[in-house]
């Protein structure tokens, strides 16, 4: 087989077992209890999921890294704009990198 065949049948591949774990979510979650700690557990895990994802990387980048995250969650919070927000984080870390 070619290269390029291997690429297109990889993709095929990975977008086929996301699309099938997505509806298994949506076929299962009808199934699921809607009360009690499940539901609260259910309710917290968007946001544990999002802190996993952004720990590592606040973490890997350091002393300004955190101080970019600490003011993106602050701008977040304070003015509503999570693109002004996204942008101030952003500027923080390069501005960093730049000069120190």
């Amino acid at each position: 087989m070619t290269d390029n065949l291997m690429v297109f049948i990889t993709i095929l591949c990975s977008a086929a077992v996301t699309y099938s774990l997505r509806l298994g979510g949506l076929l299962l979650s009808e199934k699921l209890p809607s009360s009690g700690k499940f539901k609260i557990f259910m309710d917290a895990l968007p946001g544990t999921l999002l802190l996993s994802l952004i720990a590592p990387g606040i973490a890997s980048s350091g002393l300004w890294g955190g101080i970019a995250a600490i003011c993106t969650a602050v701008c977040t919070y304070r003015t509503g704009n999570v693109f002004l927000a996204m942008i101030t984080g952003v500027g923080i870390v390069a501005l960093s990198r730049y000069f120190c």
